[in-house]
């Protein structure tokens, strides 16, 4: 049977020496054909790399969220019946998280796929090593709701699921509406829960801090247009 590789991307441009083990650059260098977000960053990223995967012989299927499932069933099985390889990659870090990778695992799994996750940087999991917050026991929510009153009402219960708990909550937003979610949570949140902000994770300018939110009404970061993670316990 074939096997479909998670290979984990970038978090940060320039960085692949950084965060990715050579054995990422191998299985890319063997593997012809790649489930990807957006096909242009597939290539950029592969293009980067430097390896000897020649690009116009790469076959690039496009994976979002509006991908009939069934475009992607017929993909993966005809990858199967000409025994060839495939990979998944996310737009940022490792593909099945907060991504729609999982979707083309999942039938993997079904056709009976070997399956092998390669490491690589995930930014929701390096943001809670580097919170000072509980590791034992975390829920990661994604994206919260755009309509200010509904982000309030789930702030509110991220908090209290938090406090009764003891379990960090986890969520993330798309990076231009990033000061709006932070204001937002200094807005709805009591001044002794504790906040992580992490921001821009393993670039130069990375900034990861972690106070309370009445420390955070006093030194408020500039998150506009930086891929953010966010923690509270």
């Amino acid at each position: 049977m074939p096997t479909l590789y998670l290979i984990p991307t970038l978090l940060a441009d320039d960085t692949a020496d950084k965060v990715l083990p050579l054995y990422v650059r191998e299985v890319i260098e063997k593997t012809d054909a790649y489930f990807v977000e957006n096909a242009r960053s597939g290539r950029r990223f592969i293009s980067g790399l430097k390896t000897s995967r020649v690009i116009d012989e790469t076959t690039f299927f496009d994976l979002d969220k509006d991908t009939p499932p069934a475009d992607t069933r017929r993909q993966i099985q005809e990858l199967m019946e000409r025994k060839r390889n495939a990979g998944v990659m996310s737009e940022a870090g490792c593909p099945g998280v907060a991504d729609p990778g999982s979707v083309v695992v999942s039938m993997a799994h079904t056709l009976g796929w070997r399956v092998e996750p390669l490491v690589g940087p995930s930014s929701i999991l390096l943001a809670l090593m580097a919170s000072g917050m509980s590791g034992q026991s975390f829920v990661f929510h994604g994206y919260l709701p755009i309509e200010r009153q509904d982000r309030a009402r789930a702030l509110r219960f991220l908090e209290k699921e938090a406090q009764q708990r003891q379990q960090t909550q986890i969520f993330m937003e798309t990076p231009y509406r990033n000061d709006a979610l932070f204001a937002d949570t200094l807005a709805n949140c009591q001044g002794n829960t504790r906040l992580c902000v992490a921001c821009n994770i393993t670039a130069p300018d990375a900034f990861i801090r972690t106070m309370t939110i009445r420390e955070w009404k006093t030194q408020v970061p500039d998150l506009r247009k930086k891929p953010t993670v966010f923690l509270l316990l």
